[in-house]
This record gives structure tokens, C-alpha cells and sequence, in this order.
């Protein structure tokens, strides 16, 4: 008896082949531009709200409003970043200047300050040992190369290709703005289709992810580094707007911010300046830190109803494995993740 290929299951099987080459395809021709869709898409659900209070003052008016959104986002995102960029790469040619300062002459004197703290001996005994072995320094710094501006504009060049990113961000962001209702529903038959009802929970749980996220954790983070950059320059350090950066993309990690205002508000001790030191870490005590240790745990663990340890790991495991987009996509996973077991514990219970 002859083999019959055409089968219901060959059928099935050429469809799954013919799916998998199509879709992976598209993947793969969409994969550099992931990133800013996705930056788009969070973009567009956070400020949603907003966009649906300009369609209600400009009804039938849809590419109008969208074009204000979009320009309202622009504005207040990417101008920003690109100031901040700017001034970036001032503060960096500085601060490489510095660094071949202490290459070419060794380490400065260790300020007469650091004596009268507690252990100051044995700080003051180590950095006399450094500062004995130029060399050493030498080769640390170039190990680094913090000695040299090309490599300091080059981590500078990095961001101003997350900014160029960022732009397409925005772009994408108006077509999401205009067709962002018919993409949402036919996304949510898909998974409806695919997942069944419980789909609607997940990409509730999803939305209420990405939003809590976002205010928890990237706005509390540019808040810090705005108010520590405010610090730094009512207490004199030099590149203020640079430690402003470093402070903001610090605190994206939870409770890891405080290291760079501490380390600075030592640094001013040591040199003498007391009263600045003081005021730099009360200012980063009492101001800063309530940001971080207060108000993220409030906002992220609140909505999402998920334990605060969690999200954290999120976070830390997102970044690792998906770099800067991971800050969203681990806590989401982890928010489908915990969706999905409390429905079989549900399940289990009655059963």
C-alpha cells in the first residue's frame, strides 16, 4: 500500500514548518529593533491614560493627538538624555584629565583630615603604601583606561547610541499611539485563543508589572540622581551632573545608591570640607535615600502583589540577562510566573 502524504497530520506538520520559518524570519529581521519596540510599548501602556484624555479633547482627531503625545514624550524624555549626554562627555574629558594627572604624578597627598578618624592609621598607613608604588598605580588606571579620553568617549559614544535607540523609540511610539486599541484586542484574541480566559489575567498582571516598575524603580532612580546631583553641586564636587548619571543608574539596583553619595561625602571629609560633608550626607540621608528605602517598595510591591524579594531578583537577574530592558521583562516574567502558580494553587484547592 503506498504511503498517502497528503495526511491531516502531514498537513499539520507542513503548516508548523512553513509557521516556524515565517515567524523566525520575522524575528530575526525585527531583532534589531526589539529593544525600541519594546521601550515603545512600555512607553505607550504607561502613559496611556494621559493619551486617552488628549483623544477626549480632540475627538475624531486621531494623528493630532497622537503627534502631541508623542512630541509631549520626546520633550520631556529625549531632550533631557540628550542634555545629559552633553554634559556627560564635558565631565568625562575632566575627569580623564584627572586620572592623567595622577598616572603621570602619583597619588596626591592623603588629606591631614583622615587622621582623626576612627582607623584613620591604618587608612593612612595603606594609601602611603599605595601611593609608595606609582607603578602600580600607573598600571591600574591604564588597566582601566581611565587615562585616556578616547576610551571615556567611547562609554559616552555607547549612550549616545541608546539615545539613537531611544529616538526610534519615540517614532514607533506615535503608530502605537494611533493603532494602539486594535493591536491591544487583537493581541488579547490571540492569547485568548491560545491561553484561554486565563490570558486576560496574565496580561493584566503584565500591565500592572510594567507600570508599578516603572514608577518604582526607573522614575525613583532619575529622582535620586536628581537630588544627589543637586547635593553634589551645593557641596562643590567637581562633575556633579556626571555623579548625578552614575548615582541614577546606580539606584536602579535597590538600596545600592547610597554607595556613591557615602564614598563622595568621605571624600569631601578627607579633604577638610567638614560642613560640606556633613550637609552632603544628611542631604543624601534624610532626602535621597527616602526615595529608595520608602517609596519604591510602596510603589512596586503595593500593586503588583507580589513580595518586594522578588521583584528585586527580577531586576538583578533581568539586567543580566537582557541588559537595560531586562529592568522591565525579569519582573514581568516573574509577574506571569507567580499569575500562573496562584492559579494552580486555586486549582489544586478545589480539586
Amino acid at each position: 500500500m503506498a504511503f498517502k502524504i497528503d495526511t491531516p497530520l502531514a498537513r499539520r506538520m507542513a503548516a508548523f514548518v512553513f509557521l516556524f520559518f515565517i515567524f523566525g524570519l520575522t524575528f530575526w529581521v525585527l531583532s534589531p529593533f526589539l529593544a525600541s519596540l519594546a521601550w515603545a510599548g512600555i512607553l505607550a501602556y504607561v502613559t496611556w491614560p494621559m493619551h486617552q484624555w488628549v483623544c477626549r479633547r480632540l475627538p475624531g482627531r486621531d494623528n493630532l493627538a497622537a503627534l502631541l503625545m508623542t512630541a509631549g514624550v520626546a520633550a520631556t524624555l529625549l531632550l533631557p538624555m540628550i542634555w545629559v549626554l552633553v554634559t556627560l562627555v564635558g565631565d568625562l574629558a575632566a575627569a580623564s584629565a584627572v586620572f592623567r594627572r595622577f598616572s603621570a604624578d602619583g597619588l596626591p597627598p592623603l588629606p591631614a583630615g583622615v587622621l582623626g578618624w576612627p582607623g584613620g592609621e591604618w587608612i593612612a598607613a595603606q594609601y602611603r603604601r599605595v601611593q609608595a608604588d606609582p607603578a602600580w598605580v600607573r598600571a591600574q588606571i591604564h588597566a582601566l583606561g581611565l587615562d585616556d579620553v578616547a576610551n571615556l568617549r567611547e562609554l559616552a559614544g555607547d549612550v549616545g547610541r541608546n539615545v539613537g535607540k531611544f529616538g526610534l523609540a519615540v517614532f514607533a511610539l506615535f503608530f502605537l499611539y494611533r493603532n494602539g486599541d486594535t493591536v491591544l484586542e487583537q493581541f488579547r484574541g490571540v492569547a485568548t485563543r491560545w491561553l484561554g480566559d486565563a490570558a486576560r489575567g496574565y496580561i493584566q498582571a503584565v500591565g500592572v508589572t510594567v507600570r508599578a516598575v516603572v514608577f518604582g524603580i526607573v522614575l525613583t532612580a532619575l529622582a535620586q540622581g536628581l537630588l544627589a546631583g543637586l547635593g553634589y553641586w551645593a557641596a562643590g564636587i567637581a562633575a556633579p551632573a556626571l555623579w548625578g548619571v552614575i548615582t541614577a543608574l546606580v539606584s536602579m539596583i535597590p538600596f545600592v545608591g547610597p554607595v556613591v553619595w557615602i564614598g563622595l561625602s568621605l571624600s569631601l571629609l578627607a579633604q577638610g570640607e567638614t560642613q560640606a560633608a556633613v550637609g552632603l550626607f544628611l542631604w543624601g540621608a534624610l532626602v535621597v535615600s527616602w526615595v529608595d528605602n520608602l517609596i519604591r517598595p510602596l510603589v512596586i510591591s503595593g500593586p503588583t502583589k507580589i513580595p518586594f524579594l522578588l521583584v528585586f531578583l527580577g531586576v538583578l537577574g533581568g539586567l543580566n540577562t537582557f541588559g537595560l530592558i531586562g529592568l522591565f521583562l525579569g519582573p514581568v516574567l516573574l509577574a506571569v510566573s507567580v499569575g500562573i502558580w496562584r492559579e494552580w494553587l486555586v486549582h489544586a484547592r478545589s480539586a
